[in-house]
């Protein structure tokens, strides 16, 4: 009983809700992604450079905000190679996606031995959003509650804005039901004379910034440094988050903290339990759940009709 007390408690919730943090990010922008037609397994790529430009822009300037926004700004632009590849040039979606996480990596790679000398990790920064972690007066104190949701650090909190403000961007803006149009009906959108390649390029770009954003809150509010990898495979599993939550930006959240759930789990269970067992057991968890997971929804997950379907508009002669 002593030993399920220590894993299940209030901790074990505050830590699923900063580890499902950089998924949900993620699985927002990718829900963004898909619904106007473009397949993005690329979010793992777009994170990690968040991550670096994140951290670069908070260590060279001493403000962790100016590199939170060089962070989306960074994944906005990455995306852009994408949203070329796969609506200008008609390239499939799976390859540009799969083409742009190496590209990442090796750029990341070239530009930490430039600027720092030496691949790897980078040296702390001392000023990062985690300095910034605020108590909502009041809500703060309320039990279990109020140390989950209301006692976080900056981008926790922009996380929750962010799933009701696209919630109600894909529902009630004519942008975000244009979008939504693009991935299901994107000649009928055409013929009303609303560009789909505008709607799928506006679509990526979201996801990359989304991405950049999760890219920022690994380096400069959790880890407060740089470690090539860093992402973890978080860009995939946001994609499982994605399909397990129906294409939702709810339902994507909520997967998310599933996953945040199992992550936060197996860190607790290495502690906790005293076994002869290899830690390596623990820390695959939240893959097998994530593998779990999208075997037993996927069937039941519809996605958008033209999901990963080429448009192309037929010119006359």
């Amino acid at each position: 009983m002593e030993t399920l007390l220590q894993i299940f408690n209030t901790d074990l919730l505050v830590a699923t809700v900063r580890l499902s943090t950089p998924i949900t990010l993620a699985a927002i922008g990718a829900t963004i992604c898909e619904r106007s037609g473009i397949v993005n397994i690329a979010m793992e790529g777009m994170m990690i450079v968040g991550a670096f430009f994140g951290l670069i822009g908070a260590m060279f300037t001493g403000n962790p905000w100016i590199g939170l926004v060089l962070a989306v700004i960074a994944g906005g632009i990455f995306s852009l190679l994408h949203a070329f590849a796969t609506v200008s040039l008609h390239l499939d979606h799976t390859v540009s996606g799969a083409v742009l996480n190496i590209l990442a990596f090796g750029v990341v790679r070239y530009l930490m031995v430039m600027f720092f000398g030496h691949p790897g990790t980078t040296d702390p920064i001392q000023f990062s959003l985690k300095n910034f972690q605020w108590a909502i007066p009041g809500l703060s104190k309320i039990p279990v509650l109020g140390p989950i949701f209301f006692n976080q650090t900056p981008i926790i909190y922009f996380s929750f804005i962010l799933v009701i403000f696209f919630t109600f961007f894909l529902k009630k803006t004519k942008l975000g039901l244009h979008i939504k149009a693009a991935g299901e009906h994107p000649l009928a959108l055409e013929t009303i004379g609303v560009s789909v390649y505008r709607m799928r390029y506006i679509g990526v770009l979201i996801s990359g910034m989304m991405a950049g954003l999760a890219g920022a809150y690994l380096s400069i509010e959790n880890a407060v440094s740089f470690t090539e990898g860093m992402s973890g495979g978080k860009g995939f599993i946001a994609m499982a988050a994605m399909i397990s939550g129906g294409w939702t930006p709810v339902g994507a959240f909520i997967a998310s903290l599933f996953f945040g759930f199992a992550d936060a789990l197996q860190v607790r269970l290495q502690i906790a339990v005293n076994l002869p067992i290899p830690s390596e057991l623990f820390i695959i968890l939240p893959y097998v759940l994530t593998v779990a997971a999208v075997a037993g929804l996927v069937k039941r997950s519809r996605p958008p009709k033209a999901d990963g379907t080429d448009f192309m508009i037929e010119r006359p002669e």
